[in-house]
């Protein structure tokens, strides 16, 4: 269950792919109702999970809150927060659902290659929404992204109305532009929006908005 009445700043902590089979249930809970999918989802989702910390270039972290008897060092206490990723590759089922969508949308192959040919998936961020409002969802996103090697970053996430959601204000911030929107990905009938951005992110405060869509 999300913490109720957070006014403390979470802290980032790396996990392992062992760390994050041990806390799936945590993880996978602050997914399951930050994209407001119906509770089950989870069991479906944690083969998924478990199978991307395979992946060559996986990285994951958390945000956590210790407990009054936790060592702040540790990584313990509760979970508010995850993001995880891992290098993109033509194999891979996102990777092909983007190219189909960047197809439909009018793309050129050099395009596509130049999008799709070297960048690091953001395949999950969220934050708990009572932990929300410390910038979390930007500090996971910075930790997750430092000393990267892929020339770029790319990431989906569902259209809303005006762009308006913490998730939407946060990537434009950052910089993050179209590479495909309203796209609906095989086994979710929601719309989603493809964004990118170049890599290594600014230091905070200084961002510049370049993209793989300039």
């Amino acid at each position: 269950m999300s913490p109720v009445g957070i006014n403390t700043t979470p802290l980032l902590v790396e996990l392992s792919a062992q760390e994050l089979r041990r806390r799936m249930a945590e993880a996978l809970a602050i997914y399951v109702e930050a994209m407001d999918y119906p509770k089950g989802t989870e069991f479906h989702r944690a083969p998924m999970w478990t199978e991307h910390t395979h992946r060559p270039g996986w990285r994951a972290v958390a945000a956590v809150l210790p407990d009054d008897a936790d060592d702040p060092g540790s990584g313990e206490g509760t979970m508010v927060g995850i993001a995880y990723g891992y290098r993109g590759a033509p194999h891979q089922w996102w990777h092909q659902q983007v190219r189909e969508g960047m197809h439909r949308s009018g793309a050129d192959e050099r395009r596509i290659h130049e999008v799709l040919g070297d960048y690091f998936e953001l395949t999950e961020l969220h934050v708990a929404r009572a932990a929300q409002g410390h910038r979390t969802g930007e500090a996971l996103l910075r930790r997750l992204l430092e000393d990267r090697q892929e020339s770029h970053v790319l990431l989906s996430t569902p259209e809303v109305d005006d762009e308006d959601n913490r998730a939407w204000r946060l990537y434009r911030r950052l910089g993050f532009t179209d590479v495909v929107r309203h796209f609906t990905f095989t086994g979710d009938s929601r719309p989603f929006a493809v964004l990118g951005r170049l890599l290594p992110l600014a230091a905070e405060g200084t961002e510049n908005a370049h993209s793989p869509s300039r």
